[in-house]
């Protein structure tokens, strides 16, 4: 199945799977050199410096004078939680998403997928009550990080387990998305939140009459994040609102149209947010210098309770549900062998970027603990990573799916 757009012609899915995979490489890469320019003492210091670099202005009197860190975790991660906000409304309403049939499984395993890693974090952690706020660090799934890995596997990775991963991680993101707005939101500030309220109020009303031309949405998306970013809630929240207000055309049987607001701009943010914005996220939050740690730190309390939470806790949440849910009738196994299905449950232990992000939001201005956060982050990425890695690339190439399913992801 074919679609066209912008003059080309091209498979949806194969065109996601391998932007996602490409960007996942990306995003390695970035984090790579991060740690090298954490570690090495001729870099260090410009490193550390750089990000706590203060830019201005002062936007809002809460964080006063804005940072490179600060612009880039506020600011440039609301255009990719915008991408995510419109994947999520693509997939709810005209996708792979579109009705509970084919919501049970992906609903079912990643709300195992976050809760059991949860559950795993808070009880590590237990004997130190301060560090309980960090619960949801390991609740996330990085699908560039996870769709990189599974493109390393060629064959042994079927387009079964490409679409199994990426819509559990869809809905993983509206998870993510629900616990930092109401999770992590500290000193609700109502006045700017009604302005707020006021704005998305606005948006809709242009959606509901018919308005089609992107740019009054992105005109007034401005002011909803300035909005956002003084109430208190999450600044990148806002580019989920905004994504909920941008109208779609359906196209049955087709991913993708031309004419739709909402394919327009995801089609538009798809490259600079996993090539630019993404990979200077992980270059940002990535680096921890190891000078004076002990491999010892990884089995401090909060190290340890992410890098359980991600290796255990996800594949244990997501396999046991689709087993459940298989067994029960509720919902159907994805057509592929279940080594495979524990494989890629394991991928989904790869937190890094939505987990860095949560950490941020889960210990501010905390440094120690930060440190600790990206530690335990990058372990649990790294195991969950080479594990199903290793996994998948030592079982059997098993390819029940349907035909269907089959040349989605491998007709051009």
């Amino acid at each position: 199945m074919t679609v066209t757009i912008f003059g080309r012609s091209r498979s949806a899915l194969r065109s996601f799977l391998h932007r996602e995979a490409t960007g996942g490489i990306v995003l390695i890469v970035a984090a790579v050199v991060a740690l090298v320019a954490a570690n090495l003492p001729s870099t260090r210091e410009a490193y550390f410096h750089l990000l706590h670099l203060e830019t201005g202005p002062v936007i809002s009197p809460k964080y006063g004078s804005m940072t490179v860190h600060l612009w880039i975790n506020d600011a440039l991660m609301a255009l990719f939680f915008l991408l995510v906000g419109l994947e999520i409304k693509r997939e709810m309403v005209d996708g792979r998403l579109a009705s509970w049939e084919r919501r049970r499984l992906p609903v079912v395993a990643a709300a195992a997928g976050m809760v059991v890693p949860a559950i795993v974090y808070l009880a590590t952690v237990a004997p130190d009550p301060g560090l309980t706020a960090g619960w949801a660090i390991p609740a996330a799934t990085d699908i560039a990080f996870a769709i990189g890995v599974l493109a390393l596997l060629g064959k042994r990775a079927p387009a079964s387990l490409k679409l199994f991963l990426t819509t559990v991680a869809i809905v993983d993101d509206m998870g993510a998305v629900v616990v930092i707005a109401v999770a992590y939101t500290a000193g609700i500030g109502w006045g700017w939140l009604a302005a707020a309220a006021g704005v998305l109020a606005l948006m809709t009303a242009l959606n509901r009459r018919g308005v089609l031309a992107l740019w009054p949405y992105l005109l007034l998306a401005l002011p909803l994040w300035l909005f956002v970013f003084n109430s208190g809630v999450h600044a990148t929240v806002a580019g989920v609102l905004a994504a909920m207000t941008i109208p779609i055309i359906k196209s049955p049987a087709a991913p993708d149209a031309a004419n739709s607001p909402l394919h327009r701009l995801e089609h538009l943010l798809h490259t600079p947010v996993a090539f630019v914005v993404v990979p200077v996220f992980g270059f940002a939050n990535a680096g921890v210098s190891f000078a004076g740690l002990s491999p010892a730190i990884l089995f401090e309390p909060l190290p340890l309770a992410i890098l359980l939470g991600l290796f255990v806790g996800k594949q244990l949440g997501i396999f046991s549900a689709i087993w459940v849910a298989d067994r029960t009738g509720f919902a159907a196994a994805p057509n592929c062998g279940w080594l495979q299905i524990w494989g890629v449950s394991m991928l989904a232990g790869i937190g890094f970027t939505m987990s860095l992000f949560i950490g941020g939001l889960a210990f501010p201005g905390n440094e120690l603990l930060m440190d600790e956060v990206k530690i335990g982050v990058l372990a649990g990425s790294v195991v969950s990573a080479l594990a199903g890695f290793l996994l998948l690339r030592s079982g059997p190439i098993l390819t029940r799916e349907p035909a269907r399913i089959a040349e989605v992801a491998d007709h051009e």
